[in-house]
């Protein structure tokens, strides 16, 4: 059994050989992007600062830009659209208006605003109609759910333009 370990061992780092390059002072891995995309983004940038372009996995890494900008959509959709379901609950659910709720609010439209300032072009999306459609279909779910109110009962798109959305004094009457 003490035997298979160790020749596990060596198989395992054999596998993963270091690989030194003299030249650069880089030590790489040659780390699988499926196997471990941690360690595969470090040796990536690594690759990168040391000017060794030859040797980049390049589709990975035009994958995770594109991740990336996906990623911060999706942000932004998550964001709006627990925003525009506030805003919803506040309209429908006035008995139930506190300070407490209006700073919940004011809150979620600072940290839309931070995101939109972070990524700009996102705010080309509020102009995109399929986009604003899918986010105000998803901020209806959230308030049909968590008010009882059925999902018809909301408008069928959304009511209110951004500008005033994101207004830190706004609220829907």
């Amino acid at each position: 059994m003490r035997e298979q370990c160790q020749t596990f061992g060596y198989a395992r780092d054999f596998m993963r050989a270091r690989i030194f390059d003299d030249t650069s002072g880089v030590t790489v891995n040659n780390t699988s992007y499926t196997t471990d995309v941690a360690a595969w983004s470090v040796e990536q940038a690594q690759l990168i600062r040391s000017g060794q372009f030859d040797k980049l996995d390049l589709e990975h890494i035009a994958e995770e830009i594109e991740a990336v900008g996906k990623r911060e959509q999706r942000e932004l959709v998550s964001l709006i659209a627990v925003l525009f379901a506030h805003l919803l609950k506040w309209e429908f659910q006035a008995d139930f208006r506190s300070s407490s709720w209006s700073a919940t609010i004011r809150e979620q439209k600072r940290q839309v605003t931070f995101h939109l300032d972070d990524v700009p072009s996102l705010r080309t999306k509020f102009g995109d109609v399929r986009w604003m459609g899918m986010v105000w279909g998803r901020s209806k779910t959230f308030a049909s759910k968590e008010t009882g109110i059925g999902f018809d009962k909301f408008p069928e798109n959304c009511p209110w333009a951004i500008a005033e959305v994101l207004d830190s004094a706004w609220l829907p009457a």
